[in-house]
């Protein structure tokens, strides 16, 4: 017997998993470019929690990413305002940072 065959010599089809015509790899479409009224919304949400704590609102890794998250979404709004949200997160990190 082999894989091609059932229990009783039948020759099978292998059947696809995704469907009749569906088992090549199809491209995804992405929107390349984020809304930067949603990055601009998300950034002011995380500067308005980091502002509101009096110690660090996350745990030590979430703090770590969002250091390293927050600058990089910053790069998707016009410069001048990215730069200004980038610094302003930035001393509230450092101001959280010495609470500990």
């Amino acid at each position: 017997m082999t894989d091609d065959t059932d229990l009783f010599g039948n020759a099978t089809p292998q059947a696809s998993l995704f469907g009749p015509g569906e088992d090549r790899m199809q491209p995804v479409q992405h929107n390349a470019t984020p809304d930067p009224n949603v990055i601009r919304f998300r950034l002011h949400a995380l500067l308005a929690k980091a502002r509101e704590a009096q110690t660090m609102p996350w745990p030590e890794r979430e703090a770590r990413m969002w250091q390293t998250v927050f600058p990089n979404m910053a790069r998707w709004l016009p410069p001048e305002e990215g730069e200004q949200l980038k610094f302003e997160f930035a001393q509230e990190m450092q101001r959280l940072a010495k609470a500990a």
